[in-house]
């Protein structure tokens, strides 16, 4: 079917009444609305599905949901009773009907002999895949967009091992979906029936202690190695952090910071957040706020599902600078592997796992400690996916990470976890302190020790239809036309992911390395409507290789902007 004869049958099909139904009446003379919500089924892939919210099949709404959760159910029962006994733990964050379509997920799933546990409120992302392996489930569903704009919601899906699903995985489960008739395939049982009848468990608060404990289990350096008395403020950004945030830090005995208040609740709308995304500096104006106010050297932020981490420290001339994903990561690499080396407890084989796109700068840090860098693709599935090969050459896991403000400290908890990124961030920064530094100079110190790098990661934000496909001839041109030069440098080397590279499995993605110690990134993002790049140079000051660096951006974002 065309989207116009979708849309008519989803006219026909949904019940009088139905606010969705009310919902498509008033898009009937607007050709392009309708065309974007019908022109394809919300696709299920390695990140689960992601859109925004409305009636259509390239929304995110009940019926799409319960799709999926059909599908996938369908998947579990294909393992036979043993998976269905093992059974799903569901989680949702604060979003426009995350909570409602975690309950009909749930109830699908107990409807179709699977048991199912879920959490008495929302959850961070990181909690539900540090369950999945504690209860020995056999898949996990996180309701959630992550850190995408308000209109949007998400459905993450996770396997066994505690990782988001993987390609294999995820197209046994496209194949279960794409079977379901959605509007008479679907079974359904009622969240609170699935409850009294014991098909569907929620989880008691030691479950979230279990959770913390591992956490803090993380620790480093305690006790007379810290100044806990360090200033610094935290924002979860509205989101799922809050409460274990602030749990994480009192354990930890910080005494003395604060929570942004406007921030501290759920709210599905970030009012006061707009974007909550905390790689974007805009995300910390208010955390910035109290920061002056509360004479803060660390300003910290989750996003709304508590899976990304982000912050802005001060320099030395007080000024807040917010950090990207490289710099956080440069940080946390750093103190885990000196600490480690400090504290007499580095192993004698340790691995440190970055994806692709990541700045190569941390290779140069682990190899002055004796630590192997391994390199994966993005997404967190791709990175601690990489733990049971690690295991099995006889390596010790110590940290994994990408730019995009994603660390896994923990390899029981196998996705990015913000609560821990953070508790290692507050801690070594009161470790530094204690010594009279700064995270700001622990920064300048890495730079002048290991290279002065400079790192840059904009975007090209194509929505709708037209920017997926203009992204698509984007990729197409940059591939037929490889530059011989860039910003006076020769290209040196070019790697095409697109069929896979080394150990590397395929992915849209190019890699293009310069005589000048510089490389760069391009791909399109697998969960939003933009197109990814990635600059970094290496030189001889931290001035001159942001002037390099920007070089090299300005060419190619030109370039690219050029194709149509």
């Amino acid at each position: 079917m065309n989207y116009q004869e979708k849309y008519e049958n989803w006219l026909k099909c949904l019940p009088e009444g139905d606010p969705l139904k009310d919902e498509l009446l008033t898009i009937k003379e607007n050709e392009a609305e309708k065309e974007d919500r019908f022109y394809q089924n919300l696709s299920f892939g390695t990140a689960g599905l992601r859109g925004k919210v409305g009636a259509g099949t390239n929304r995110m709404n009940f019926y799409t949901v319960g799709k999926a959760s059909q599908g996938i159910a369908d998947f579990i029962v294909s393992h036979g009773q043993e998976a269905m006994d093992r059974g799903v733990i569901i989680a949702h964050d604060p979003r426009h009907f995350s909570k409602e379509f975690s309950e009909l997920a749930a109830g699908i799933f107990a409807a179709n002999g699977i048991k199912v546990y879920t959490f008495p409120a929302l959850r961070p992302t990181p909690e539900l895949a540090f369950m999945i392996r504690k209860l020995h489930t056999i898949s996990g569903i996180n309701i959630t967009a992550s850190h995408n704009p308000r209109e949007y919601n998400g459905y993450k899906a996770y396997w066994d091992d505690g990782c988001q699903v993987s390609s294999d995985i995820a197209d046994g489960m496209t194949e279960k979906i794409n079977a379901v008739d959605i509007w008479n395939g679907v079974k359904k049982l009622a969240y609170e029936d699935g409850i009294k009848n014991g098909m569907i468990t929620v989880l008691g608060e030691e479950y979230d202690r279990a959770y913390l404990d591992r956490i803090e289990s993380l620790a480093i350096h305690e006790g007379d190695e810290l100044d806990l008395t360090i200033p610094f403020v935290y924002t979860p950004l509205n989101g799922c952090g809050s409460i274990p945030f602030r749990e994480m830090l009192k354990d930890r005995g910080f005494t003395n910071f604060k929570i942004v208040p406007e921030q501290a609740d759920p709210d599905p709308d970030f009012t006061t957040v707009g974007y909550p995304n905390p790689e974007d500096p805009k995300a910390f104006k208010l955390s910035e706020q109290y920061g002056r106010e509360f004479n803060a050297e660390l300003l910290m932020a989750t996003d709304p599902d508590a899976d990304r981490f982000a912050i802005e420290i001060r320099d030395n001339d007080g000024n807040y600078i917010p950090l990207n994903g490289n710099q956080t990561g440069y940080i946390l690499v750093n103190y885990v592997l000196e600490g480690h080396k400090t504290a007499g407890t580095l192993p004698e084989k340790g691995a440190i796992v970055r994806s692709i796109v990541t700045s190569t700068l941390s290779d140069i840090i682990a190899k002055d400690y004796n630590v192997a860098m391994f390199e994966s693709l993005t997404g967190f599935k791709n990175i601690c996916g990489q733990i049971p090969m690690l295991h099995e050459k006889g390596y010790t896991y110590l940290f994994g990470y990408e730019e995009s403000v994603g660390y896994a400290a923990c390899e029981d908890i196998r996705d990015k976890d913000g609560i821990s990124a953070g508790m290692l961030v507050a801690e070594a920064a009161a470790y530094y302190k204690k010594q009279g530094k700064t995270l700001w100079d622990v920064l300048q110190d890495i730079y002048a020790k290991y290279g002065f790098f400079a790192e840059d990661e904009p975007n090209i934000i194509l929505e709708g239809i037209p920017g997926a496909e203009r992204i698509q001839r984007m990729m197409k041109w940059f591939r037929e036309n490889l530059p011989e030069t860039v910003a006076g440098s020769n290209v040196s080397k070019v790697i095409d992911y697109i069929n896979g590279y080394e150990t590397i499995p395929p992915q849209n993605a190019l890699r293009l390395f310069l005589d000048n110690g510089s490389w760069f990134a391009i791909r399109p993002s697998g969960t939003e409507p933009k197109i990814k790049f990635y600059f970094y140079s290496d030189q001889d000051s931290r001035e001159k290789a942001l002037a390099v660096n920007k070089a090299i951006k300005d060419e190619i974002l030109g370039l690219i902007n050029s194709v149509d």
